[in-house]
């Protein structure tokens, strides 16, 4: 059974061993929708390791507000997203503010639903 919300999920990654991942991280991955990663090369690394086989969309500086739109609106319609880093917590040095700040701006009760999980569960 799946017990997450929709929404966006922003999830820490590795940033040397690959197995320097939550539990939980890992879990969110296996059930989301659509995981949106920086370098599909560099995530598949990641996700083979664990056998996750999500859709990987690629997501990075140079495309982050033309995918925009298509992003809010599968998160509106029910779909768990997940936002990845190629090493690290997104957002911090990496694309994703903008798409945060939209789904903070929208208000839609899927929008707000948007966590953090961290390697140390502390964002």
């Amino acid at each position: 059974m799946n017990d997450f919300l929709p929404g966006l999920y922003i999830v820490s990654t590795p940033i040397g061993n690959l197995e320097d991942i939550t539990l939980r991280a890992l879990n969110v991955l296996k059930n989301s929708n659509i995981i949106l990663c920086e370098d599909t090369r560099r995530s598949l690394k990641l996700l083979n390791h664990y056998k996750i086989k999500q859709k990987l969309v690629s997501y990075h500086k140079f495309n982050e507000k033309k995918s925009l739109a298509p992003i809010i609106q599968s998160i509106q319609t029910g779909k768990i997203i997940s936002l990845i880093s190629d090493a690290g917590t997104p957002i911090l040095s990496d694309p994703g503010l903008i798409l945060l700040k939209e789904c903070i701006k929208k208000k839609n009760k899927n929008l707000s639903n948007s966590r953090c999980i961290s390697n140390n569960n502390r964002c």
